[in-house]
This record gives structure tokens, sequence and C-alpha cells, in this order.
């Protein structure tokens, strides 16, 4: 869902790459490769002598790596980082980013060593003016699928505005977000905001500035200088979090010894609602909030119910009883206190109910440090007390909180190893799979008995394990095949909380935030659960979930015939296979009746092919077969005469080429059939024909990567015998969409699709049809990269020399010493992991023709 749906598509790619994709505002230089020329002359300019020199420094660094240096083959000494000072107590904590944001850390929080979390860039897609040139990503600070992420916030954030934007220079106090992507709403945030003298809680007012250099951001801690104005003095701002509190840091330095610090709590805001599907159709909203001060237990604690989705599904999923609520402990006694409505102070004021409502405790002039550990609940404010005393208790230091989380995303980050890259390419990749842990998030919490969490399908708390943000429509091609990979303790509970999705609302969802949204078209969840019973993922009942498959193929939602599903249509049921109806009937989903009506019968078509896999898993035989047969629905939606895709009306009439497509044109959609490439093929004239239009559709600049449906399509050359052609468009897209700066996504993140595309695709492999859990073989984009895989302690060594030189076309490939001649790889090859041998060239090659 990379901008808002039924957008116009634009041209994206040319012949002569890299360019920017349109609207971008980005470098038109890449880091992509460095000559060896360039090493030799580097080397014998005395790298030895310089590392000699430097080698005291470099082992009180946060760069020294453990000596065996297993984790990758990151650089003891990079020449530009000789001239940076380096106070007693800090180190380098990650790249340059070329931002103009500080480099250097604090050691304690450069533990443990990492070679992946120093590579991530937090701000790598946050460029550009929102909503559509940024990647919609913000310099959060959490641990892997954390419930809530705690960011700066320079601007107030609704659907289409994240919270953080790094062209601003103001900061308004750090939020506790649950907004899963740029165009989906927040539900239930928490906003903290420090300052010296006057109390100020207004959101517009309070913000204060601040200089880059100044500003530190990485995956587990974050901190910066805010100037308070008025010659009022500065506060440092630090926080490190857990999945459920943030733990923050504020250091006041008052310029008189009169001028007192004090903290706000906003326990309901001002926000807004986006009605229709354009970023100026809003309106205020105003969510009811509680808030409450005790000086005893120096404690602020209450709720809020926002959810600014709340407006598109209809009373069927209410969700009436959400709310999230907050517990603020704070280190210090608090020698005043009060509350403000709408930025109104009241003085001396214990609590409150109602709209745009904060609280503020203020210290004494003496206090010097405050930290503030404040934790997130949806199930009650007993339980955020809690999830502070699991999660972060009494006495536990800043420094031991980003141990905890920094290992965490270390596990993660440090099963990828690569040689060959420059740091531009070692930034995109790390980021990139940074970017692939975030979604779906934990929403379950560790009750006295048990793991709960508040269910908006039955509005009610129940027992088990659940997640949210799940953007399917998005991740299904390519981010939950990546999942699999990496986080496999995840993956079976992720399937589970769907299927209890299915079991208290109804259906398994689409886009669930909170509850179910309709946004996007298709049920692709039936893609997951293929894709995840196929490769025997434990965890979730496969009877259950055939059930709920073989009701999104066979059962059309409520008031079918009634509804055209448009995008975000408020008020609707869930909307699942909407024109479900008229496609069992006519074999496609018609223009006349339904929004999207293209998109939706090829995107049909593909979630049959996955329930037939389902189906066929669990013994049902016959709907496996007649599922398998309506697969092929997309044939009725081929215009001959046009040779393209086309919607239809329900008399069988053509509605047009630029008519019933989803975030595409005619000329993607035209390629989406993931299921059945060799029937498109024949379809589009046999594979000389196929070939032609694929050169069309890129040369022709057609090939929008911003967008989800042109994913697969470079890795269908291949699949029509020209493999070169895959070959080389990869990598152009590789080398023109994605780079190390804030402007490096060239598209919305989409919740880790973007750049799980890079991470396959730089392994020289891509999941065309992930429901059957097969890959396509590209080629790799480095000299050598390692995967570990923690589900069997295997390693992924993929050797390609000469890759990393701009040899980008395959003469051969061999798997364990084993000549490898197809161009499909099932996941059982992959999970045994393996050495990979590419044997590479810098001309076209016949192998995979």
């Amino acid at each position: 869902m990379a901008e808002l749906r039924r957008r116009t598509a634009t041209p994206c790619l040319s012949t002569s790459l890299p360019h920017p994709s349109p609207g971008q505002s980005r470098p038109q230089s890449r880091t992509w490769r460095r000559s060896r020329l360039m090493i030799l002359t580097f080397l014998s300019l005395g790298v030895y002598g310089t590392y000699l020199y430097a080698s005291t420094w470099y082992d009180q660094s946060s760069f020294s790596s453990p000596s065996d240096n297993s984790r990758g083959d990151f650089k003891k000494i990079r020449q530009d980082d000789l001239d940076i000072n380096i106070p007693s107590g800090y180190a380098i904590g990650h790249g340059d980013f070329g931002d103009g944001r500080s480099r250097i850390c604090k050691k304690e929080f450069l533990k443990p060593p990492s070679e992946g979390c120093e590579w991530v860039n937090v701000n790598l897609g946050n460029g550009g003016s929102e909503p559509n040139l940024s990647g919609g990503m913000i310099p959060a600070v959490a641990p892997p699928f954390g419930m809530t992420r705690w960011t700066p916030q320079t601007r107030e954030n609704y659907v289409s505005m994240c919270p953080y934007n790094q062209t601003d220079t103001g900061i308004h106090g750090f939020i506790g977000t649950h907004q899963p992507a740029i165009w989906m709403g927040e539900s239930g945030p928490t906003e903290m905001h420090a300052s010296l003298g006057e109390i100020i809680t207004d959101f517009s007012e309070r913000g204060l500035s601040f200089d880059k250099k100044d500003e530190y951001a990485s995956t587990n801690y974050y901190s910066n200088v805010l100037d308070a104005g008025s010659n009022k003095g500065t506060i440092e701002i630090e926080i490190n979090v857990a999945s459920r509190v943030g733990h923050m840091r504020y250091t006041f330095h008052p310029s008189t010894e009169s001028v007192k610090p004090h903290i706000v709590v906003q326990a309901s805001r001002k926000t807004w609602l986006l009605h229709g599907d354009q970023p100026e159709d809003k309106v205020p909203y105003y969510p009811q909030g509680y808030i409450e001060i005790d000086e005893d237990k120096q404690e602020v604690w209450g709720w809020n119910d926002e959810r600014q989705d709340h407006i598109l599904v209809g009373d069927e999923l209410p969700a009436k009883h959400f709310k999230a609520y907050f517990v603020a402990r704070f280190s210090n006694s608090f020698q005043s206190s009060g509350i403000s409505r709408s930025g109104k102070l009241e003085h001396e004021v214990s609590n409150g109910q109602g709209e745009v409502l904060a609280g503020y405790v203020q210290f004494a002039h003496s206090t010097k440090e405050v930290e503030v550990r404040v934790g997130v609940s949806f199930i009650s404010v007993d339980q955020a007390r809690r999830n502070i005393d699991l999660e972060i208790p009494d006495g536990q230091t800043l420094s031991q909180t980003s141990y905890q989380t920094r290992s965490l995303w270390a596990e993660k980050l440090d099963l990828l190893s690569v040689e060959g890259a420059t740091p531009s390419n070692k930034t995109v990749l790390y980021t990139s799979f940074a970017h692939t842990l975030v979604y779906p998030y934990e929403i379950s919490e560790n009750t006295p008995s048990g793991p709960k969490y508040y269910s908006g399908y039955s509005d009610k708390i129940v027992d088990g394990i659940s997640y949210s943000g799940y953007s399917i429509w998005d991740t299904f091609r390519a981010q939950s095949a990546w999942l699999i990979l990496v986080a496999p303790e995840r993956v079976g509970e992720m399937i589970q909380s769907m299927i209890q999705d299915y079991k208290e609302g109804g259906w398994l969802p689409m886009w669930k935030n909170i509850v179910e949204t309709n946004i996007m078209v298709g049920t692709h969840a039936d893609s997951m659960i293929a894709q995840a019973m196929k490769i025997g993922v434990k965890g979730f009942d496969y009877n259950e979930a055939w059930g709920a498959v073989r009701k999104n193929a066979f059962t059309p939602p409520e008031r079918d015939t009634e509804l055209r599903f448009g995008d975000r249509e408020e008020g609707t049921p869930q909307e699942v296979r909407a024109g479900l109806t008229e496609y069992a009937k006519i074999g496609f989903v018609a223009d006349d009746l339904h929004s999207e009506s293209g998109s939706r019968t090829l995107d049909y078509a593909y979630d049959d092919h996955a329930a037939s896999i389902v189906a066929s898993l669990v013994g049902a035989k016959e709907e496996a077969t007649f599922l398998r047969q309506r697969a092929q629905n997309y044939k009725y939606v081929s215009n001959k005469d046009t040779g393209h895709m086309e919607a239809r009306n329900s008399d069988g009439a053509w509605a047009g080429s630029e008519k019933g497509w989803t975030e595409g044109d005619h000329w993607a959609y035209t390629l989406d059939v993931m299921h059945d490439v060799s029937g498109l093929i024949e379809l589009l004239g046999g594979k000389d024909n196929f070939t032609n239009f694929l050169d069309r559709h890129f040369e022709g600049g057609h090939n929008l990567h911003t967008n989800e449906p042109s994913h697969h399509i470079p890795y269908m050359y291949i699949l029509s015998s020209a493999p070169h052609k895959t070959q080389e468009w990869v990598r152009r897209i590789g080398e023109s969409d994605y780079n190390h700066t804030a402007d490096g996504l060239s598209g919305n993140e989409d919740c880790g699709q973007m750049s799980a595309w890079y991470l396959f695709s730089a392994m020289g492999i891509y999941p065309v049809d992930p429901a059957n859990a097969t890959y396509v073989l590209g080629a790799p984009f480095f000299d050598h990269l390692i995967l570990r895989l923690l589900n069997s302690g295997n390693k992924i060594v993929v050797s390609a020399k000469g890759a990393s030189s701009d040899l980008k076309y395959v003469k051969s490939l061999k798997i364990d010493n084993k000549q490898w001649n197809e161009v499909i790889v099932d996941h059982d090859i992959l999970s045994k992991g393996g050495k990979w041998e590419w044997e590479m060239k810098g001309d076209h090659q016949v192998w995979g023709m």
C-alpha cells in the first residue's frame, strides 16, 4: 500500500538508470560499487600504518568486534572516522548517513557489539514531504515487533502524516505510537514532553528547537539536546524502550537557579480524521481521555480512546470499549502539579476527564535529572503498571534497558553478514532487515493468569497471543517469507492470531489495525496460511485455518450485491472478497458493480490458488480441485484485442484500460498472475511475445516499483527463458530505488515489503509465488553473503565472486557442489542452508534459458 489506493500510476524506471523515481528528490549518485582500483590505491596509501596508529582508539570504540570477526566484514578503520572528535566515554555508533546527525554515542548504549545495529539508519525512508515523498518511516526506538514504538515527535500524526519528519527542527515531545503505517490511523498514543520555566501543554506552542548535530538516533537509543528558549537553558532527552514500556531520562541545564523543570503527560489530544482518499479531506477529531496525578506514588496515569480508523468499518466491529492505558512512573517527587484542558492550566488539580487533556508535574529548582518509565496497555491501568514491573522494573538503569533491546536487534540483524558491499549497500541491507522486523506488532500482554489481549472483534479481553498491524496485501508477497527465515519463532503465533481474529470477528484479516479496516483488496491471508502450512510451520490448527480460508473462498461479504466497497468507504461491513457473488457466477468481478474490479479478479484468482493448496494439505480434495480450476479465472479479464488485462462490466463488455485497478495500471496487472506464469505466457502468445511484452513494460517506463504489483515482474523474464533480463532489471531497480539516505525508498515501506524485496533480491532469489513456498532465481548483488537460519542453525552461504564489481549475469549455479539448472527453488532446499556458488559474468549467458 505504497500510496493511496486508486491513485494514478506514473512511470518509474527508464532504460538509463540509475535515476530518481518521479517526484523524488534524491541524490543522483550511488555508491553501489567501489572499483578495485580505488581499493588498491587506498591500501597503497598506508592503511596498515593508519591502523597501527589508531588501534588503541579503535579497541575502545563501539566498532571493536569479537576477535574471530565472525559477524561480517566491518572495517576497523575508515578514513573519515579519524577526523571525528570523540569525547571520553563516547564512541562512533553508526555509519555516516550524510544527514548531519551525530554519529557518536555514549559507549554504554552501544552494547552488545553488533555490526548489524551499527549500519541501521532509522531515518532511511523519512525524507521528503508527506505523504507521497516519504517512505513512511520514523526514528522509532522499540524492540523487534514491539507493541509501542517511541519516537521524537516533530508534528501531529494522523492518516497520511507521520509523527516525525527529518526536515523539521523542533521537537514537541516523545510519542508512544501505534500507527502502523503512514496510510493507517493512530490508536491510543501517549505523549511526554519536558521543558524549563513556563508550563506550556498546547502541542503547537510547546515545541523546542534543536540542532541536527546534537541528534543521535538508533534502534535502541535516541538522544538530543533541546533549547528551552528565552535563555531558560537546555534539556538533554534520552530514550530506551521495551515492548510495552518507554524509559526516558531528562537532564536539565537551566540558565538560572530560578528556572524550574517540568514534564507534561498528554492523555488525549485533538487530531484528525481522513474522510475519503485525499489527505486534505480531514476533519477535527476529539478523543476522550482521563488523567490522574498521584504524588504519593510519583505516578501519572490515565487512558484515551483515540482510534482514527474507527470510521471505516461499521457497527459490525465497533470496538466501543477500546482504550489505551498508560502509567508514567517518575524517579523524583513532584513539587507541584496540575492538569490542562485545551492548553489552559488548572493548577493543583489532580485529575480530569475529557478532550485535549494533559497533566503536568513540576520539580524543584535543584532537580537536574529525572527518569520516567511509561507503561502502556490495552487491558487496564493495573496492567500498564504490571508491564513496567515486568519489562523495566524499579532500579533498572537506562543502559540496562538499552542492552536489553539492542540484544534483541543484534540477535536478528547479525544473522546477516556480507562482503563486497560499500557502506551505502550495508546501510540499505541492514536497515531493510530492521524494517522487516517491525510488523505485525504484539498486542497481547503478560497478565497474572497468562497472556491476554484486548480483542477489537469481540470488544473484550480474551486469552491468547495476538498481533496487529497486518498489511497483508503488501507483505504476503515477500515479507512473510522473510519472517519464516529469520523469525520462525513468531510465524506460527502470527498465523494463530489471524485465526483468532476469524473466530472472534468472522473473517481473517485483510488490513488489521486493532480491528479490520477494509483497506486494500483480496484475502491474501490465504496465501500466508498456505505458505506456512506447506513449509510445515507449527503453532496453529491446520483444520481451523482451512475453515477460515474456505469461508473466504466461498462466502461473499454481507451486502455484497448492494455496496461497491470503494476505497476507504465508511461504515461498511468487513469487505473480504467483495464481488465474490458475480466472481463465482460469471468468472470475474464486475466493474459496474464493484470498485477496483480488475485487481479484485486477479487477486481472487491467486487467492483461489492459495486456498487450493490449503485444501489439498488438509485432504479436502474436491474443494482443492474446484479452487485450482477457479484460479484460472484470470483469463476472463484478458482482452485479446488489446493484449492487456482489462476490467469488465456485468454484461461482459470491457470497461476500459484505465478502470478497475488498485495501485497499478493495465501494464502491471497484465503480469499479475503469479501462480500460473506458464499459462499467462501461453495466453499472451508464447515466450517470444511474452518477453516482448515485458520489454515494452520496462522500456516504456511502466514498472512502478513504488507499488507492490510490480515487485515480482522482473523475475518473470527468467520464467520465459530470458534470464539475463531478470538479472539486469533486478539490479537496476536495486540501484535506483534504494539508497542509504532519508530519501532511500522510492515508495512507502509498507510494513517491510519494500525492504523484503531488496533482501531477497540481494541473495539472488524472490518468492514470485509465495503461497507455493517457492523462489525464482535472479542474481546476487554481492560477492559473499551469509544468512544464518534460526530454526535449524544452518547457514545459507551465497558466493558470487565479481557480483560487487559489476558482474551481474549468471553462467552457472551450484548448490552444495551440485549443478543447479532449474530456475525455481523450493523452500525445503533453502531451509537446509548450504553453499550457493554463483559463477558471474559481465555479459549475457545461456544459463536459465
